[in-house]
């Protein structure tokens, strides 16, 4: 029946959306009590009532269909006068999570990132699409501009829509290394496969701080450590 298909539909998106939002709640767990949340995600993953899909934390979903269906799903909860609790706690929490690298950012520079630049790796809310509708690295730029910072970004599909969307409020480079340059810090918010080896040497010659605010967890922090670089991650010590 047309009822039962259309709660389906808005109720499998749903379900994930709320399935990765626990899995960035975990990762806020992992980051107090000194766990890993990968080891906590390959743990879980192995257990096929749950699955390894929609486990990775990281700084917020966005996109079209989980923001839209689970607002609508929470409306039409409304409607027939039933608090969806839970749904409530997903949009709140994501909305959270894509601000969760600030105040790591803004510590490590003492409180103060006015006159500093960043270099942004990622402007889509998925790799390989140009998708920016409610991505988290549009939250990103918004919060460092609003802070006195500069932004430059690279992103190998969305780079025109961000433009159309935000203008030049953040500048935009031709590759992730010119991104680089004059950073006083890389950050990452999309988890395209480009950013996963990047040559690192080239990276410390042109930031000048080897600092890297990742929320997308793509490298190993042991790994980062021994090369020198202060690096933050999601959920991982």
């Amino acid at each position: 029946d047309i009822r039962s298909a259309e709660l389906t539909k808005y109720a499998a998106n749903a379900f994930l959306a709320t399935k990765i939002t626990f899995m960035n709640e975990i990762a806020q767990m992992c980051e107090r009590l000194g766990a890993n949340v990968d080891m906590v995600r390959r743990g879980i993953g192995t257990d096929d009532r749950i699955g390894k899909r929609f486990l990775f934390a990281g700084i917020g979903y966005g996109g079209s269909c989980f923001p839209k269906d689970v607002q609508a799903l929470a409306k039409s909860a409304k409607e027939v006068d039933y608090d969806f609790q839970i749904l409530q706690a997903v949009m709140e929490v994501n909305e959270k999570q894509k601000k969760h690298l600030i105040p790591a950012i803004s510590s490590y520079f003492n409180g103060n990132l006015s006159g500093k630049h960043f270099a942004l790796w990622g402007l889509a809310f998925k790799p390989n699409t140009d998708d920016i509708r409610e991505a988290p690295a549009l939250e990103l730029i918004d919060m460092l501009v609003q802070a006195g910072a500069t932004v430059t970004a690279y992103d190998p599909e969305a780079m025109p829509n961000v433009q159309k969307v935000i203008g030049q409020k953040a500048a935009y480079a031709n590759d992730p290394y010119s991104a680089l340059q004059n950073a006083d810090a890389l950050i990452i918010a999309t988890e395209w496969n480009v950013f996963r080896t990047p040559d690192f040497e080239i990276l410390a010659t042109k930031l000048k701080n080897k600092a890297i605010f990742d929320g997308r967890n793509l490298f190993e922090p042991e790994d980062m450590k021994e090369k020198g670089y202060h690096y933050v991650s999601i959920g991982r010590p």
